[in-house]
């Protein structure tokens, strides 16, 4: 993948996002800082701006790993930190051993964030010399409900360079755009816990078995899927405006043994398509019973 040129020149509007992240990293003193980074278009985008206004010597890249992160996820996110030019760290972390996470209550994502930021907040800022901590959360991930590890963030101290601007999730994949990122284009891909219904248990198995089935979904030619972990069901969410593909019988049938191969009995199609936030979201948005 070819490197690109960070400090290539944006529309007015996006220049002001970027010198406002510069400013944040000015007024934090941050002249050598670490990027929670996953690869997707937010964090990208926010290692770019940093390393635009501080430069590429002083922008590592740190990647959080442990059985919630899909294999491909990685792999892609370590083609992305090639084409940014950026070094990008690995670094091991292990929410699964903490109660609080693996139960899965409606805020999992503070402790697997709580997690990660105690780990590159201590022994990560020591090795890599760091001074501060960035993440890419964007204005409008701010307004949120179902977003609990911004609080993880405020409590670690890590920055936000991204929100304080103001930068929408458009504007992130403008910047994107302008900057020629292969992750301008690329669809969100929460943690692979997100597809586990809150309440029940977070396991590696569980977790390795939805990595292996939502592979076996892409393969099959659809352009993004959740595969929602219902016990023995697979629940499978894609674009709605894919579905003609399981038409196909060969197509279908392989899909099917290759889902059970994963470890689930049944393969359901959703027919509300891909969602964003379903597990959460809908437990949010109810209301307490009338007294």
């Amino acid at each position: 993948m070819q490197q690109i040129e960070v400090d290539t020149p944006l529309p007015s509007e996006l220049q002001a996002i970027a010198d406002a992240v510069a400013r944040d990293l000015v007024d934090a003193g941050a002249g050598r800082v670490g990027v929670a980074y996953s690869g997707g278009v937010d964090s990208t985008v926010l290692a770019a701006l940093v390393s635009r206004a501080i430069g590429a010597q002083n922008t590592v890249l740190l990647l959080g790993v442990s059985p919630s992160l899909a294999r491909r996820e990685r792999r892609l996110a370590h083609r992305q930190a090639d084409q940014l030019g950026l070094p990008l760290m690995e670094v091991a972390t292990d929410e699964l051993s903490n109660p609080s996470y693996a139960r899965n209550p409606v805020d999992r994502c503070y402790h697997c964030k709580d997690e990660l930021f105690t780990i590159l907040g201590t022994r990560v800022v020591r090795e890599f010399g760091l001074d501060a901590i960035a993440y890419g959360e964007n204005a409008d991930d701010r307004q949120r409900p179902d977003r609990p590890g911004s609080r993880a963030a405020a409590e670690h101290r890590v920055l936000h360079p991204l929100a304080a601007a103001g930068a929408s999730k458009a504007q992130v994949r403008a910047i994107a755009s302008a900057l020629g990122l292969a992750s301008a284009l690329k669809p969100a891909a929460p943690c692979l816990a997100s597809r586990i219904p809150h309440g029940q248990e977070v396991t590696a198995d569980k977790l390795h078995a939805i990595d292996l089935a939502e592979d076996a979904v892409l393969d099959a030619g659809f352009s993004d899927c959740r595969v929602r972990h219902h016990g023995s069901i697979a629940r499978i969410e894609v674009p709605i405006d894919e579905f003609a593909l399981l038409s196909d019988a060969t197509r279908r049938q392989e899909l099917l043994q290759r889902v059970r191969a994963a470890g689930f009995d049944h393969a359901t199609l959703d027919l509300a398509g891909i969602q964003s936030g379903t597990f959460t979201l809908s437990l949010l948005s109810r209301q307490p019973e009338a007294q």
